[in-house]
């Protein structure tokens, strides 16, 4: 029996094809804040997590750190990230109908932990034009 070969579209295609998907009938201009707001929270979320281990671990400049000081990610330049905001959490509810919501819940706790962002980070999430996880 021959194997048959998969041809496999380039990253760039595959992720087009996704955001369209995703996109429907919202305009470029919405969307982009959509996206740019979710891709800014998975950076600061990784941030986050990065040095959160580092904390947790305790070893060497880090000894007898505590992980959840917002003060040791000032230290270092890092967004404090609250438990409720963290990627991994949303991320595990991502299939839930008021994920939207979460995630605007989320960036409004990420703007008042971190003084800086006040304002800044987009709450378009829980908008009846996006679909809900289960459309």
């Amino acid at each position: 029996m021959a194997k048959k070969e998969l041809k496999q579209e380039p990253i760039e295609k595959q992720l087009w094809k996704a955001a369209e998907k995703l996109r429907k009938n919202i305009d470029a201009a919405e969307y982009k804040h959509i996206v740019l707001g979710l891709i800014f929270l998975k950076y600061i979320s990784d941030s986050f997590e990065e040095h959160y281990s580092k904390l947790k671990t305790g070893l060497g400049d880090y000894t007898g750190s505590d992980p959840e000081d917002k003060d040791e990610y000032t230290a270092e330049n890092i967004f404090f990230v609250p438990q409720n905001a963290r990627w991994s959490m949303l991320q595990s509810n991502a299939r839930l109908p008021e994920i939207g919501k979460m995630v605007d819940i989320a960036m409004d706790t990420i703007e008042i932990d971190n003084p800086s962002l006040k304002g800044v980070l987009p709450k378009v999430y829980a908008k009846d034009n996006l679909d809900s996880p289960t459309s």
